[in-house]
């Protein structure tokens, strides 16, 4: 077994039998699974589909590979990375592989203690550490064109790589940590205390500390590397102790999830995808357990899909809003689902459970009385493997009675994952032409909800240029059919008064300026402006910016709505 597997796995509390998958499911099968179209929880965000130590130097992997799966965020190492994750040498610095990330719309944490070369960590000092920290915020500070950092992990799975002996109790060490970065910088949110599992006592003790010194951490971070059936109540209990010790709500992140046995089959990993959308997570990074530049196993060597890639894949295709999924219990049959109503496409993702079992649709009103229903799976091909494409397991046409559909989905394999599609009979448009601002890569910006905003959300509070820590901008990843120029219309609100200006950009070329007349006021959607963009074929990424990178920086203010291609 690899060091880094072995030495994470001896340190986790249960018992070898919880992290494998069975070849059968954990309960019998004739599992439901309802989908509420009719309840959207949360705009589509891609929330897990980060990954830690997921992109190596060098472009690896090709953005080809990251565009469609829609990327969220990543974890890497600290400029001037020494891990040598399972022997390899050390690479995935946070600073190299910035340009990449950002190309494809992702956000980045950046895991401090992965500048010494072992795992578990080996501690030399607290000169040592605190030199290590100057020089790793410093190096980060210079980099001004790297500007899509999203916060500093301060350790890494403290609970059992920390040196209690030689450097004291970790609370006290983070607090020192803490104060040491936020000296240099002010600014960029801090993420922790990222342990091996969640343990109450622990995190009550971390928190308590944290509070009483004013260095509670702006992200709270956990792994989740040991069954998807604890994530619901850990996460549940985590909100509970939160509450309990007066301390506001804290964005969540899970920046390890799923264990080597779990990490390559997409049964599995359907399920810890349901229940990070379920529990509000804000970003969640599947586990490095093997090697550098595959995104954790999602590609070959050869930059070629493997069967989790799909899923993935499935996950990046949703649009609009998230819908209320609810299994049957915590353990087998789950999965996440999305509606886009500019398309009325449902898009329901689930696994993790063997033989016939039964998809419940409600809330199909929107979508008349004759649906299409297309059924597709992807099995467990392990991460050298590669799926040219997904299975289509039917194709069939249903009436809709009270805006109901139950699909019978027979002959199920537990570690396959499959995706169910319902659209509209009659069809739908041939390629995604409207994007919500609240499903794109947001910046420095906060994702809101209006009545009047086109699916029910919006992006605002657009307000930052100046600095790479605090530009605030929102990075959209289409896909079009052909090479062309295309019509590109913003729905967009702007109650300053006056006319406000945003940095246009696309695929990393010149930038340009929109302007935004007044409107009615914040919040108040149904205005529109448009301008041209010259796309290529297949995936781009549009950028409107109030501050980034090259651009001077935006006046006034302006909310976006959406983006719409023609």
């Amino acid at each position: 077994m690899r060091p880094r597997v072995r030495a994470l796995l001896l340190a986790l509390t249960t018992a070898t039998a919880s992290i494998g998958v069975a070849a059968t499911p954990a309960r019998a099968a004739g599992a439901t699974l309802t989908v509420n179209v009719a309840q959207p929880f949360r705009p589509v965000t891609h929330a897990a589909s980060g990954g830690l130590y997921g992109l190596a130097e060098n472009s690896r992997p090709a953005d080809s590979t990251l565009l469609p799966i829609k990327v969220n965020s990543l974890t890497q190492p600290a400029p001037g990375v020494g891990q040598r994750p399972n022997g390899q040498p050390p690479g995935g610095d946070s600073l190299l592989i910035a340009p990449q990330a950002d190309r494809v719309g992702a956000g980045q944490f950046i895991r401090m203690p992965d500048i010494y070369p072992d795992f578990p960590y080996r501690w030399v000092s607290w000169n040592d550490w605190l030199a290590k920290v100057d020089t790793m915020v410093r190096a980060r500070l210079n980099a001004t064109t790297v500007t899509n950092v999203l916060g500093w992990e301060l350790w890494n799975e403290p609970d059992f790589t920390w040196n209690t002996a030689a450097a004291g109790n970790f609370n006290d060490g983070w607090v020192r940590t803490y104060r040491a970065v936020r000296a240099l910088d002010p600014q960029t949110p801090i993420v922790g205390p990222s342990t091996a599992v969640y343990s109450r006592s622990w995190m009550q003790a971390f928190l308590t500390r944290a509070r009483d010194t004013g260095t509670l951490p702006d992200i709270i971070c956990w792994h989740e590397l040991q069954n998807p059936a604890r994530v619901a109540a850990d996460l549940a209990d985590y909100r509970n102790l939160e509450a309990s010790l007066g301390i506001s709500p804290r964005r969540i992140a899970i920046n390890e999830y799923a264990a080597p046995a779990e990490v390559d089959v997409p049964g599995r990993v359907a399920s810890y995808v349901a229940k990070f959308e379920r529990g509000g997570v804000e970003s969640a990074h599947r586990a490095f357990w093997y090697e550098y530049g595959t995104m954790n196993g999602l590609v070959t060597g050869g930059n070629q899909p493997t069967g989790t890639w799909w899923l993935y894949k499935w996950y990046g295709d949703m649009a609009g809003n998230m819908v209320a999924t609810t299994p049957g219990g915590q353990a087998g049959l789950d999965g996440f689902a999305s509606y886009d109503p500019s398309r009325r496409i449902v898009n329901v993702v689930f696994g993790d459970e063997a033989g016939t079992n039964t998809i419940d649709l409600t809330g199909l009103q929107a979508l008349g009385s004759s649906v299409r229903v297309t059924l597709l799976s992807t099995p467990s091909s392990g991460r050298f493997t590669a799926v040219a494409a997904p299975t289509t397991v039917s194709t069939t046409t249903h009436a809709v009675s009270g805006g109901r559909l139950t699909v019978s989905v027979p002959n199920m394999v537990a570690t396959s994952a499959y995706q169910l599609v319902v659209e509209p009979a009659s069809g739908v448009p041939s390629y995604q032409q409207r994007y919500e601002a609240e499903n794109a890569s947001v910046f420095r910006a906060q994702r809101l909800t209006s009545a009047s905003a086109s699916a029910g959300g919006y992006v605002g509070r657009i307000d930052n240029s100046g600095t790479p820590r605090t530009d605030s901008y929102v990075d959209f990843v289409v896909n079009v059919p052909a090479a062309r120029a295309y019509t590109m219309t913003i729905g967009y609100a702007n109650g300053t008064g006056a006319t406000a200006t945003q940095g246009l950009a696309y695929n990393g070329g010149a930038w340009s300026t929109v302007s935004y007349p007044a409107t009615a006021g914040w919040g108040q959607f149904g205005a529109t402006v448009s301008t041209t963009v010259n796309l290529r074929a297949g995936y781009n990424v549009i950028r409107l910016a109030k501050g980034s990178p090259y651009f001077a920086g935006g006046t006034g203010y302006a909310e976006l709505d959406y983006i719409h291609l023609t």
